[in-house]
Protein backbone atom coordinates (compact mmCIF):
# COMPACT_ATOMS: atom_id res chain seq x y z
CA UNK A 1 0.00 0.00 0.00
CA UNK A 2 3.04 2.10 0.88
CA UNK A 3 4.50 1.80 -2.57
CA UNK A 4 1.14 2.59 -4.50
CA UNK A 5 0.57 6.03 -2.21
CA UNK A 6 4.36 6.86 -3.37
CA UNK A 7 3.08 6.50 -6.91
CA UNK A 8 0.35 8.46 -6.84
CA UNK A 9 2.24 11.45 -5.27
CA UNK A 10 4.69 11.21 -7.93
CA UNK A 11 3.50 13.30 -10.71
CA UNK A 12 3.71 10.46 -13.42
CA UNK A 13 6.06 11.49 -16.81
CA UNK A 14 4.83 11.14 -20.19
CA UNK A 15 7.46 9.33 -22.69
CA UNK A 16 8.41 12.01 -25.44
CA UNK A 17 6.76 10.30 -28.39
CA UNK A 18 7.04 10.97 -31.57
CA UNK A 19 4.23 13.19 -32.89
CA UNK A 20 1.35 12.90 -35.32
CA UNK A 21 -0.32 15.52 -37.32
CA UNK A 22 -3.79 16.48 -36.85
CA UNK A 23 -5.43 15.11 -40.36
CA UNK A 24 -4.12 12.06 -39.80
CA UNK A 25 -5.66 11.79 -36.03
CA UNK A 26 -8.70 12.99 -37.34
CA UNK A 27 -8.33 10.18 -40.36
CA UNK A 28 -7.64 7.38 -37.63
CA UNK A 29 -10.77 8.86 -35.56
CA UNK A 30 -13.48 8.62 -37.69
CA UNK A 31 -12.38 5.04 -39.83
CA UNK A 32 -12.70 3.69 -36.12
CA UNK A 33 -16.33 5.14 -35.79
CA UNK A 34 -17.29 4.23 -39.12
CA UNK A 35 -15.84 0.78 -38.82
CA UNK A 36 -17.49 -0.07 -35.69
CA UNK A 37 -21.16 1.33 -36.34
CA UNK A 38 -20.82 -0.78 -39.30
CA UNK A 39 -19.23 -3.49 -37.85
CA UNK A 40 -21.94 -3.82 -34.99
CA UNK A 41 -24.79 -3.24 -37.36
CA UNK A 42 -24.06 -6.80 -39.54
CA UNK A 43 -24.63 -9.26 -36.08
CA UNK A 44 -28.59 -7.25 -36.28
CA UNK A 45 -29.11 -7.10 -40.28
CA UNK A 46 -30.84 -10.42 -40.63
CA UNK A 47 -33.06 -9.36 -38.00
CA UNK A 48 -33.67 -6.45 -39.41
CA UNK A 49 -34.52 -8.18 -43.08
CA UNK A 50 -37.21 -10.00 -41.01
CA UNK A 51 -38.92 -6.62 -39.50
CA UNK A 52 -38.77 -4.98 -43.06
CA UNK A 53 -40.11 -7.87 -44.80
CA UNK A 54 -42.85 -8.73 -41.85
CA UNK A 55 -43.72 -5.11 -41.58
CA UNK A 56 -42.79 -4.57 -38.00
CA UNK A 57 -42.53 -1.73 -35.89
CA UNK A 58 -39.03 -2.71 -34.87
CA UNK A 59 -36.48 -5.93 -35.09
CA UNK A 60 -36.87 -8.38 -33.09
CA UNK A 61 -32.95 -8.40 -31.17
CA UNK A 62 -32.72 -10.68 -28.70
CA UNK A 63 -30.11 -10.98 -25.97
CA UNK A 64 -27.33 -12.44 -28.26
CA UNK A 65 -27.93 -10.77 -30.93
CA UNK A 66 -27.29 -7.25 -29.12
CA UNK A 67 -24.05 -8.79 -27.18
CA UNK A 68 -22.59 -10.20 -30.76
CA UNK A 69 -23.26 -6.29 -32.03
CA UNK A 70 -20.86 -5.23 -29.00
CA UNK A 71 -18.38 -8.23 -29.69
CA UNK A 72 -18.59 -7.24 -33.45
CA UNK A 73 -18.19 -4.11 -33.42
CA UNK A 74 -15.49 -4.00 -30.74
CA UNK A 75 -13.17 -6.48 -32.90
CA UNK A 76 -13.47 -4.73 -35.93
CA UNK A 77 -12.19 -1.21 -34.62
CA UNK A 78 -9.58 -3.31 -33.05
CA UNK A 79 -8.28 -4.89 -36.04
CA UNK A 80 -8.45 -0.91 -37.76
CA UNK A 81 -6.42 0.02 -34.54
CA UNK A 82 -3.62 -2.85 -35.12
CA UNK A 83 -3.61 -1.52 -38.66
CA UNK A 84 -3.01 2.26 -38.01
CA UNK A 85 -0.53 1.51 -35.09
CA UNK A 86 1.65 -1.35 -37.63
CA UNK A 87 1.54 1.18 -40.10
CA UNK A 88 3.73 3.55 -37.68
CA UNK A 89 5.08 0.48 -36.12
CA UNK A 90 3.97 1.58 -32.63
CA UNK A 91 1.67 -1.82 -31.66
CA UNK A 92 3.40 -2.55 -28.77
CA UNK A 93 3.94 1.11 -27.46
CA UNK A 94 0.59 2.05 -27.70
CA UNK A 95 -0.68 -1.33 -26.61
CA UNK A 96 1.66 -2.30 -23.67
CA UNK A 97 0.27 -5.28 -22.74
CA UNK A 98 4.26 -6.92 -21.60
CA UNK A 99 4.38 -8.40 -17.98
CA UNK A 100 4.66 -5.80 -15.23
CA UNK A 101 7.76 -5.63 -13.42
CA UNK A 102 5.84 -5.92 -10.57
CA UNK A 103 2.81 -7.62 -10.37
CA UNK A 104 1.34 -6.75 -6.73
CA UNK A 105 1.75 -3.16 -7.50
CA UNK A 106 -0.31 -3.71 -10.86
CA UNK A 107 -2.78 -6.09 -9.33
CA UNK A 108 -2.82 -3.32 -6.14
CA UNK A 109 -4.11 0.05 -8.48
CA UNK A 110 -6.46 -2.32 -10.43
CA UNK A 111 -8.11 -3.21 -6.70
CA UNK A 112 -8.42 -0.02 -6.18
CA UNK A 113 -9.58 1.46 -9.49
CA UNK A 114 -12.35 -1.78 -9.30
CA UNK A 115 -13.46 -0.30 -5.88
CA UNK A 116 -13.29 3.58 -7.25
CA UNK A 117 -14.95 3.20 -10.16
CA UNK A 118 -18.11 1.04 -8.17
CA UNK A 119 -18.03 4.10 -5.69
CA UNK A 120 -17.91 6.55 -8.60
CA UNK A 121 -21.21 4.48 -10.19
CA UNK A 122 -23.00 4.49 -6.51
CA UNK A 123 -22.33 7.72 -5.67
CA UNK A 124 -22.56 9.36 -9.05
CA UNK A 125 -26.31 8.47 -9.60
CA UNK A 126 -27.02 9.59 -5.93
CA UNK A 127 -24.90 13.19 -7.25
CA UNK A 128 -26.63 12.99 -10.46
CA UNK A 129 -30.27 13.01 -8.71
CA UNK A 130 -29.48 15.95 -6.44
CA UNK A 131 -28.45 18.20 -9.40
CA UNK A 132 -31.59 17.55 -11.02
CA UNK A 133 -29.98 15.06 -14.13
CA UNK A 134 -31.22 11.39 -14.38
CA UNK A 135 -29.20 8.93 -12.56
CA UNK A 136 -26.99 6.64 -15.18
CA UNK A 137 -29.40 3.52 -16.15
CA UNK A 138 -28.11 0.67 -17.70
CA UNK A 139 -31.09 -1.48 -17.13
CA UNK A 140 -31.48 -2.04 -20.78
CA UNK A 141 -27.92 -3.93 -20.90
CA UNK A 142 -29.04 -5.90 -17.22
CA UNK A 143 -32.09 -7.56 -18.03
CA UNK A 144 -30.23 -8.56 -21.45
CA UNK A 145 -27.74 -10.39 -19.30
CA UNK A 146 -30.05 -11.29 -17.23
CA UNK A 147 -32.42 -12.86 -19.62
CA UNK A 148 -30.66 -17.37 -19.12
CA UNK A 149 -27.36 -18.43 -17.82
CA UNK A 150 -26.41 -18.76 -21.30
CA UNK A 151 -26.77 -15.11 -22.30
CA UNK A 152 -25.39 -14.52 -18.59
CA UNK A 153 -22.07 -16.69 -19.95
CA UNK A 154 -21.97 -14.88 -22.54
CA UNK A 155 -22.44 -11.43 -21.85
CA UNK A 156 -19.36 -12.26 -18.97
CA UNK A 157 -17.41 -13.73 -21.46
CA UNK A 158 -17.76 -12.04 -24.34
CA UNK A 159 -18.54 -8.79 -23.42
CA UNK A 160 -17.61 -7.55 -20.04
CA UNK A 161 -14.26 -9.18 -19.81
CA UNK A 162 -13.70 -9.18 -24.04
CA UNK A 163 -15.23 -6.38 -25.38
CA UNK A 164 -15.12 -3.93 -22.40
CA UNK A 165 -12.36 -5.39 -20.03
CA UNK A 166 -9.62 -5.81 -22.68
CA UNK A 167 -11.49 -4.21 -26.03
CA UNK A 168 -12.56 -0.90 -24.48
CA UNK A 169 -8.99 -0.43 -22.77
CA UNK A 170 -7.14 -1.05 -25.76
CA UNK A 171 -9.14 1.20 -27.50
CA UNK A 172 -9.65 4.17 -25.34
CA UNK A 173 -6.64 4.14 -22.91
CA UNK A 174 -4.20 2.35 -25.08
CA UNK A 175 -4.95 3.65 -28.99
CA UNK A 176 -6.82 6.86 -27.90
CA UNK A 177 -4.67 7.95 -25.30
CA UNK A 178 -1.39 7.05 -27.48
CA UNK A 179 -2.69 9.11 -30.19
CA UNK A 180 -3.41 12.18 -27.58
CA UNK A 181 -0.20 11.97 -26.69
CA UNK A 182 1.47 12.59 -29.96
CA UNK A 183 -0.67 15.79 -31.04
CA UNK A 184 0.36 18.93 -31.26
CA UNK A 185 -0.99 21.23 -28.53
CA UNK A 186 -1.18 18.22 -26.32
CA UNK A 187 2.06 16.34 -25.90
CA UNK A 188 2.96 16.89 -22.52
CA UNK A 189 0.06 18.03 -21.41
CA UNK A 190 -1.17 14.74 -19.07
CA UNK A 191 -4.52 16.39 -17.46
CA UNK A 192 -5.60 17.77 -20.77
CA UNK A 193 -5.08 14.40 -22.47
CA UNK A 194 -6.60 12.30 -19.47
CA UNK A 195 -10.48 15.08 -19.98
CA UNK A 196 -10.36 14.66 -23.34
CA UNK A 197 -9.98 10.90 -23.21
CA UNK A 198 -12.88 11.01 -20.67
CA UNK A 199 -15.07 13.39 -22.43
CA UNK A 200 -14.82 11.01 -25.53
CA UNK A 201 -15.18 7.90 -23.32
CA UNK A 202 -18.73 9.02 -21.69
CA UNK A 203 -20.16 9.87 -25.10
CA UNK A 204 -20.76 6.59 -26.50
CA UNK A 205 -22.53 5.52 -22.99
CA UNK A 206 -25.75 7.71 -23.94
CA UNK A 207 -27.92 5.25 -23.90
CA UNK A 208 -27.60 5.47 -20.04
CA UNK A 209 -28.55 9.11 -20.31
CA UNK A 210 -26.58 12.42 -19.71
CA UNK A 211 -26.33 10.97 -16.19
CA UNK A 212 -24.63 8.25 -17.40
CA UNK A 213 -22.23 9.94 -20.12
CA UNK A 214 -20.79 12.04 -16.81
CA UNK A 215 -20.18 9.37 -14.38
CA UNK A 216 -18.61 6.93 -17.05
CA UNK A 217 -16.67 10.02 -18.62
CA UNK A 218 -15.77 10.30 -15.02
CA UNK A 219 -14.71 6.36 -14.81
CA UNK A 220 -12.99 6.72 -17.75
CA UNK A 221 -10.78 10.19 -16.34
CA UNK A 222 -9.63 7.69 -13.65
CA UNK A 223 -8.77 4.81 -15.50
CA UNK A 224 -6.93 7.10 -17.67
CA UNK A 225 -4.87 8.65 -14.47
CA UNK A 226 -3.89 5.04 -12.95
CA UNK A 227 -3.42 4.42 -16.45
CA UNK A 228 -0.62 7.22 -16.79
CA UNK A 229 0.64 6.01 -13.49
CA UNK A 230 1.54 3.06 -14.84
CA UNK A 231 3.27 4.14 -17.34
CA UNK A 232 1.67 3.52 -19.87
CA UNK A 233 1.02 -0.68 -19.13
CA UNK A 234 -2.67 -1.53 -19.63
CA UNK A 235 -2.79 -4.23 -17.38
CA UNK A 236 -4.41 -2.52 -13.97
CA UNK A 237 -6.70 -0.63 -16.17
CA UNK A 238 -7.86 -4.32 -18.12
CA UNK A 239 -8.38 -6.19 -14.83
CA UNK A 240 -10.40 -3.55 -13.41
CA UNK A 241 -12.70 -2.32 -15.99
CA UNK A 242 -13.65 -6.77 -16.23
CA UNK A 243 -14.00 -6.69 -12.41
CA UNK A 244 -16.47 -3.79 -12.22
CA UNK A 245 -18.42 -5.14 -15.51
CA UNK A 246 -18.03 -8.85 -14.02
CA UNK A 247 -19.18 -7.60 -10.97
CA UNK A 248 -22.11 -5.58 -12.10
CA UNK A 249 -23.34 -8.10 -14.28
CA UNK A 250 -23.10 -11.03 -11.49
CA UNK A 251 -24.97 -9.03 -9.10
CA UNK A 252 -27.69 -8.38 -11.70
CA UNK A 253 -28.18 -11.76 -12.33
CA UNK A 254 -28.28 -13.08 -8.63
CA UNK A 255 -30.71 -10.21 -7.92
Amino acid sequence: MATLVEDAATPPVLMDKAGIGWWLFIAQFVTLVVIYLVASFLPALPAVIDQVGSGAAEPDLGSAVLASTVMFGMAATLLVCWLWLRREGRVAEAWDLSAPADWGRTLGWAALATVATIGIFLGGGTLMEAIGLPAPDASLILDLVTESPLMFALWIVGVAILAAGFGEELLWRGFLMDRLERLGGLRGRIWLVLIIQAVLFGLPHAYQGIGGMIVTGSVGLLLGWVRIVQRGNLWAVIIAHASVDVIMMSLAYAS
